[in-house]
């Protein structure tokens, strides 16, 4: 990896990009949160800098911030404002949220925050729902606090089984956190194929 570059990514700036691409995560999921804290986990590992525990923390605050964001957006405009939030896959994902939420605010909330789309909707439906928000705060403080640490360990655990230096760690790691999301993504995709079709057989 060339030096500037370690330089930067051990260093202050590292985990200040890091944070800004967490909390721009939280409304764009085109932005690579998961993998920048996956790629300072890959690099805490192979180089000691920055310290893991901080990769986690700040990752953690980061991810935090953004979603009590999304939550205050859908508590003061609500979930029908502006025109993206009524496009149609935006209105299926709300539908969805609001209907686990009514179920069970705790398990949504933590679940909600591995996958990108989902957690976007989960927090602005919560807002939206107006749940309590002593409650909300602590439930994904949390969830923020367990995405940040199972994101930093995928990182840390292909640099620490891998030779070849931090280039070798966060590009494996990098490709492991996307694929593990497509995954993720793809079963929520099927399980939300399947829920129609069990209702209709029942119907």
């Amino acid at each position: 990896m060339p030096e500037p570059l370690l330089q930067l990514l051990t260093g202050p700036w590292g985990l200040v990009v890091m944070c800004a691409l967490v909390v721009g995560d939280a409304f764009l999921v085109v932005i690579p949160g998961e993998i920048a804290v996956t790629a300072l986990g890959a690099i805490a590992m192979s180089q000691g800098s920055p310290p893991l525990p901080v990769v986690i923390g700040l990752a953690a605050a980061a991810a935090w911030c953004g979603d009590v964001a999304c939550y205050l957006v859908g508590r003061t405009a609500g979930v029908e404002r502006w025109r993206w939030m009524r496009t149609p896959r935006v209105r299926a994902a709300l539908d969805w949220a609001r209907r686990r939420l009514s179920s069970g605010t705790a398990t949504v909330l933590f679940t909600a925050r591995f996958v990108p789309f989902a957690r976007l909707a989960v927090n602005l439906v919560a807002g939206a729902s107006r749940v309590h928000p002593p409650r909300y705060l602590g439930l994904a403080a949390v969830a923020a606090t367990g995405w940040a640490a199972y994101q930093a360990a995928v990182g840390a655990v292909v640099a620490a089984l891998l030779p070849g230096g931090p280039l070798v760690a966060v590009v494996v790691s990098v490709v492991l956190a996307v694929a593990l999301g497509a995954a993720i993504d793809l079963i929520t995709a099927r399980r939300s194929r399947s829920r129609p079709a069990d209702a209709d057989r029942l119907g």
